[in-house]
């Protein structure tokens, strides 16, 4: 498992996938707010111009020298719901994020966000 100190260091760096094909680089780490593990990531990809944040899962991933593999493909990931560089995931949308994985979505008790950015 990563711990979210480790993960932290990596930001910036790039982000590839079970091939080694580079998918973009990590951005921030969205913790799990039942367990405050580390659940997701943000991956910042597109033109230099045009960049988007896309969410990966961090179940499975592992750290090297300058980047972070992500159990996912590239095509995957890329086509994962997307907020803007300097955008938050609305609330309503946190849902889609899971399904895209095929992960089940479990919210708080009263209805709090399962996911919190660090």
């Amino acid at each position: 498992m990563i711990q979210t100190a480790d993960i932290r260091e990596w930001r910036n760096q790039d982000v590839v996938d079970p091939g080694g094909h580079k998918i973009g680089e990590l951005e921030s780490v969205y913790v799990d707010t039942s367990t405050d593990e580390p659940a997701m990531a943000t991956v910042r990809v597109g033109l230099p111009t045009r960049h988007r944040l896309v969410f990966v899962p961090l179940e499975g991933a592992t750290v090297g020298p300058g980047y972070v593999r992500v159990a996912h493909d590239r095509r995957m990931v890329k086509r994962s719901p997307s907020i803007g560089t300097d955008g938050v995931l609305p609330f309503e949308d946190e849902e889609a994020v899971f399904r895209h994985y095929g992960l089940a979505y479990e919210p708080g008790a009263n209805g709090e966000r399962q996911l919190a950015r660090r």
